[in-house]
């Protein structure tokens, strides 16, 4: 199948998923989850890749980040991170063939309220596939920084994190961070919600009419409609299964038309 075009928008948030080749669970071990955030590290460092969140499971990612003025700072970011995560892996392994799904699938985040779900929702994910009861106990994500943040090896871009919030201090995201995540796990409200990763974008309906109008003649046949508290631009896509370990999933239909590298 002919490889879809990608579309970009300068200064964007996305919500970024990758799985491992044919679910596999290729990140199960502990050295390479973290080998993934080391990579994660280079690519800010190297790139000026802004990151707003993370979690590494045992057979997927998911990653919210801002995309720069130039348009390769996603697209080469992810192709250094998977690429090297996979090279190292199959050189221990002695394995051959793909590591990553070749595609990895975006979806654009409004800021404010919408980007504050969509950081909850990242950050449950392991919750919800039932490896932990809080995402505290989880080091492979980006809860813990949230709440402490580091002085070294820095991932996430805090002041750019409060501004996309709409908060005045950090100090605010952390205390705001905190409630909204147990307020979830409190009410039950954390079940899967497939417009966060089978979406090409997620908000307000002002914010989706703007990125259809971004797009241009690219958002012909792609349909907006109301999906509870926001609204989402979809495209037709086949679902998938990405099962984690036998009590639930948390990715939906792959987005290949807004991003697109070969790894």
């Amino acid at each position: 199948m002919a490889r879809a075009k990608r579309h970009y928008i300068p200064g964007q948030i996305w919500h970024v998923t990758h799985r491992c080749h044919k679910r596999e669970f290729l990140l199960k071990f502990a050295r390479d989850r973290r080998r993934w955030l080391q990579w994660l590290y280079e690519a800010r460092r190297r790139y000026g890749l802004v990151v707003l969140n993370y979690v590494v499971t045992s057979n997927h990612i998911h990653l919210l980040v801002v995309g720069g003025q130039e348009r390769d700072v996603i697209p080469n970011s992810i192709k250094l991170i998977a690429g090297r995560t996979g090279q190292e892996f199959n050189q221990r392994k002695g394995r051959k063939g793909a590591f990553w799904e070749d595609r990895y699938h975006a979806t654009a985040i409004e800021g404010g309220d919408h980007l504050f779900r969509c950081l909850v929702y990242i950050d449950l994910n392991i919750v919800r596939a039932g490896v932990v009861a809080h995402p505290s106990e989880w080091p492979f994500c980006g809860y813990n920084e949230i709440q402490e943040p580091r002085r070294k090896n820095v991932l996430i871009d805090y002041q750019r994190l409060t501004k996309l919030l709409g908060f005045d201090t950090y100090d605010e995201v952390k205390v705001h961070h905190k409630r909204w995540v147990d307020d979830y796990l409190e009410n039950g409200r954390n079940t899967r919600d497939e417009k966060w990763t089978g979406s090409i974008a997620v908000g307000s309906q002002g914010f989706i009419e703007k990125v259809k109008s971004l797009m241009g003649a690219l958002a012909i046949g792609r349909e907006s409609m109301e999906a509870g508290d926001s609204y989402q631009l979809r495209e037709p896509a086949v679902p998938y299964t990405a099962h984690f370990g036998g009590k639930k999933d948390d990715m939906g239909p792959e987005n290949t038309y807004l991003w697109d590298v070969n790894l």
